[in-house]
């Protein structure tokens, strides 16, 4: 059913040359920009860090996590309040999130080198290296060693898939999911940009003082690119599984932060691409 990540229209489908009129659901693209506050409270500052293209819903953990990702907000206690818009934008208040730091907090903007404009698939296009990741990542020195069975992982996509609620109405959302080394769903959000629905994730563990995510399990729905694995580094995630395949850089960066990183998980198969030390093979019988 259409909820406020979807909406119907009508459409022509047409098979072996026959024509129907019905109507479909498409998932919903709008912009959201994210503002920052902060300052002392006689000299409050407001900058406008960044313009996405998301699927609406769980807005402010969109903004908290990117803020996070991006190294410009460090820890929660630093994080006065985080709201729609009301002031100043009353035309278009459901599209514009502002997050408030506490009083006298500086956030990192010397970590950003432009004003950020972000699309659906884009991430961090443009940012320098993998070092300068290292510089501002709170978690990077990940020497967890947790270790995950095979078999738990070969059921993760159907927890997924199950889990997708937007997804199954209109086929077209990205998701991330959160599960613990047992295999239990923690979290999961989705969005129309791979990004966006990782940095849901992220922002909603950040919101509950998760952080660092090191003896979690990370399932991506599609394809593992630079900009995920830096995310996930930048939360502490030691284990990544897709769907889909990693890029280059991808796999270069996880190997730089020592993250296992498992891709092509489908009809019990997948690839390991880094650290298989945390990969556990069972040679007895599927007891999931």
């Amino acid at each position: 059913m259409p909820n406020d990540s979807s909406i119907r229209i009508p459409v022509i489908k047409i098979a072996y040359n026959e024509e129907v009129t019905t109507n479909d659901t498409l998932a919903i693209e709008e912009p959201l920009e994210i503002r920052l506050e902060y300052g002392p409270a006689n000299n409050r500052q407001i900058q406008n860090v960044s313009v996405t293209m998301r699927t609406p819903g769980d807005d402010a953990e969109l903004a908290l996590g990117f803020l996070f990702t991006e190294g410009i907000l460090r820890q929660q206690k630093d994080l006065q309040s985080v709201e729609h818009c009301f002031i100043a934008c009353a035309e278009d208040k459901e599209n514009v999130i502002q997050v408030s730091l506490v009083d006298d907090i500086e956030p990192a903007l010397q970590n950003t080198e432009r004003n950020f404009y972000t699309t659906s698939s884009c991430g961090v296009c443009g940012k320098a290296s993998i070092n300068s990741i290292r510089t501002v990542s709170t978690y990077c020195n990940n020497t967890t060693e947790n270790q995950v069975c095979a078999d738990l992982l070969y059921h993760l996509p159907t927890i997924l898939q199950d889990h997708q609620k937007v997804f199954a109405d209109t086929g077209g959302l990205h998701a991330s999911a959160l599960f613990t080394t047992d295999g239990e769903l923690l979290l999961l959000r989705e969005d129309v940009g791979r990004h966006n629905a990782l940095d849901k994730l992220i922002g909603a563990a950040f919101n509950r003082n998760m952080l660092p995510l090191d003896k979690h399990i990370l399932l991506l729905s599609g394809r593992i690119s630079f900009e995920l694995v830096q995310k996930a580094a930048m939360a502490g995630i030691s284990i990544i599984a897709a769907l889909g395949a990693p890029s280059s850089l991808a796999v270069q960066l996880a190997e730089e932060f020592n993250i296992t990183l498992v891709g092509f998980l489908r009809d019990r198969r997948f690839n390991i691409y880094t650290q298989p030390k945390r990969i556990l093979l069972s040679k007895y019988e599927d007891s999931y």
